[in-house]
């Protein structure tokens, strides 16, 4: 199985959480709280990821990464920003210098 197929599977169990009942899901819990709060656990989740990186064994920063991963598509599917769009911009930046494409940015 690909990982895009696992992005979209997620994708869409986090849709279809979105509006449930926050007593009984994290992701309706996450939701009801708005996009400020969903905002501030990805960066919470960022900075964790950056502590294992920095700190912590391999396996502690693929926790982290899962977790900075997981709450990125809440972020995304609260904006209603689908997922493949950014696989979309990735596959379009493929190829591409790093130092040249933040330049294309800067314009």
């Amino acid at each position: 199985m690909d990982s895009a197929t696992i992005l979209a599977r997620l994708e869409a169990i986090i849709a279809a959480r979105r509006a449930g009942d926050p007593d009984a899901s994290y992701v309706a819990r996450l939701n009801a709280k708005g996009i400020g709060k969903i905002a501030q656990k990805v960066g919470e989740e960022a900075t964790e990821v950056v502590i294992a990186a920095l700190t912590g064994t391999a396996q502690d920063l693929v926790g982290e990464s899962a977790d900075l991963l997981f709450h990125l598509l809440v972020l995304l599917g609260a904006r209603e920003v689908p997922v493949q769009a950014v696989l979309d911009e990735l596959q379009r930046r493929e190829g591409t210098s790093g130092i040249a494409e933040k330049a294309s940015r800067s314009s």
